[in-house]
């Protein structure tokens, strides 16, 4: 959602206590990311099921990086955006440039973990340039959201098929592309368009039909979400205190590119080590 993409170690008993990583009574360690700013503080725990996602938004929080940023995007009743280190005074041009730190991180989608209220995801770029959907290094968005019908909900299941459909076109439009280029042949838009079509009417039929499940619908019927961002984006934890600061920052009032009127800054970003 751009409009903006083990070295072995052995521990004694003194560096396990000391470790970035907290546990939860059954076993399961738990990154918990504390994010204050201007509005208030948001306490989120990141997912275990989403390590390339989770480790690097803890390597971006121990440097600092996210400190001194805004939220550059807001969105009432959908979503709050940050991440992009141009919106921090002290970014480099290359920052600037790339609108993050220069690299993106593979798409992590798990059936469980879905757009509800409170979720943090991953931003990216669209689905023309980027069809394997990966995560931007660093832009991040937290759901807003708002509660939907069954009816509502079976709308966000066409749309959502037909993203996907369309998302497996401009793979093969890419494939083909790139097959071109490695034969050093001139680029042919009307072969290759021809060729990818060809390609999904033959895989269509193959793809699964994507559904939301009844436990999810109760969840968007009473807590609400973006179920429509669902098997896109990469969710990779969720809020579990300062709810109502999201709230909060997404009800101020924007310009028509989405941007706040007033800064809302990340004054600091850290890692927490409570026991859960």
């Amino acid at each position: 959602m751009k409009r903006f993409v083990f070295p072995f170690l052995i521990f004694s008993t003194i560096t396990f206590f000391a470790t970035s990583c907290s546990f939860s009574l059954n076993g399961s360690k738990e990154n918990i990311i504390i994010i204050e700013t201007t509005l208030g503080t948001i306490k989120v725990r990141l997912y275990n099921e989403t390590p390339l996602h989770r480790d690097n938004f803890i390597k971006l929080v121990k440097e600092g990086y996210y400190n001194g940023q805004s939220f550059h995007r807001v969105i009432n009743n959908f979503m709050i955006q940050a991440g992009d280190p141009a919106t921090r005074a002290n970014s480099t041009p290359e920052e600037k440039k790339n609108n993050g730190p220069g690299y993106t991180i593979p798409a992590e989608f798990y059936p469980s973990l879905f757009h509800k209220k409170g979720v943090i995801a991953a931003a990216r770029e669209g689905d023309n340039t980027n069809p394997e959907k990966r995560s931007s290094g660093s832009q991040f968005y937290i759901v807003q959201g708002k509660i939907f019908s069954d009816s509502e909900l079976d709308q966000v299941e066409k749309r959502i098929n037909d993203q996907n459909k369309q998302a497996l076109f401009f793979k093969y439009i890419n494939e083909e592309k790139e097959k071109a280029i490695a034969n050093e042949e001139l680029i042919d838009y009307a072969k290759i368009q021809q060729t990818a079509t060809l390609s999904l009417q033959k895989d269509i039929k193959k793809t699964p039909v994507f559904s939301i499940p009844p436990e999810q619908r109760a969840v968007y019927k009473s807590l609400g979400g973006t179920p429509h961002l669902d098997g896109s984006y990469t969710v990779f934890g969720e809020v579990i205190e300062g709810i109502e600061i999201i709230d909060k920052i997404a009800g101020v009032k924007t310009s028509d590119s989405d941007k706040p009127m007033i800064d809302i800054y990340i004054i600091k970003m850290k890692l927490s080590r409570s026991w859960f």
